[in-house]
């Protein structure tokens, strides 16, 4: 089997491949992908790729579990209670009336937030291009969680741990764009985005001087534009 794992260093990348694959140093094999070095606006880093012989990892959390459920608990895949169990049938309900079968579980469990993964083979379609489609799954299951008595919680939905990886990448695009912007001093408008990922954008670049953001459009997917703020040539 083979995992991408992504730290600030090579070392910082084997670590957290051991231990969220729970295996030791000597039990599986690293090829380094990609390396980034600490510039004025982009923060250095190495992605590698780890390869084991076993055909599952002994402990394999999710960076969506880990990184979601910070502050919460990750929690038995089981819906519990009434509540739980209407919203997963629901959710897999709708994607198996769109023509793909899913198995649905709760990764985590917060105060004002649940996180349910979906396993499906067909997990690029229900991703969509950019994410779109799972936004609109994630929109669906959030009103019927309303409509069920619990307009306060907020349903975050998975698959194939998508949205720290699209969230690691807008980070990269976040400083390659202020970099380009202040080197031409000429604006950037980038791709529409969701709430969230806008959201994320702004602050990844809140703390750099000259570089600005605003977000432009109507609707939910709105355009960022980065801007330098500092003396034109």
């Amino acid at each position: 089997m083979t995992y991408e794992f992504e730290g600030k260093t090579e070392k910082e990348a084997i670590e957290l491949a051991a231990n969220e694959l729970g295996l030791q140093r000597d039990q599986f094999d690293v090829e380094i992908l990609e390396t980034q070095k600490t510039s004025l606006f982009k923060k250095g880093y190495v992605k590698i790729c780890v390869h084991t012989a076993d055909d599952e990892p002994r402990s394999r959390g999710s960076k969506f579990e880990s990184s979601a459920a910070s502050g919460g608990t990750i929690a038995d895949p089981v819906p519990q209670g009434i509540f739980e169990e209407k919203l997963v049938d629901f959710i897999k309900n709708v994607i198996e009336k769109m023509g793909y079968e899913v198995k649905a579980g709760i990764v985590f469990r917060e105060e004002k937030k649940l996180g349910i993964k979906l396993d499906s083979e067909h997990s690029s379609i229900l991703i969509g291009r950019k994410g779109k489609n799972l936004d609109a799954l994630q929109l669906l299951a959030n009103i019927y969680a309303g409509r069920l008595g619990h307009e306060e919680i907020r349903v975050i939905l998975d698959t194939e741990n998508y949205r720290i990886r699209r969230e690691e990448s807008l980070v990269r695009l976040a400083y390659t764009t202020a970099d380009k912007v202040h080197q031409t001093h000429q604006s950037i408008l980038l791709e529409p985005m969701n709430p969230f990922e806008r959201r994320l954008i702004h602050t990844t670049l809140n703390d750099i001087p000259d570089i600005d953001t605003k977000s432009e459009g109507e609707g939910l997917y709105k355009q960022v534009r980065i801007s330098y703020k500092g003396f034109a040539r």
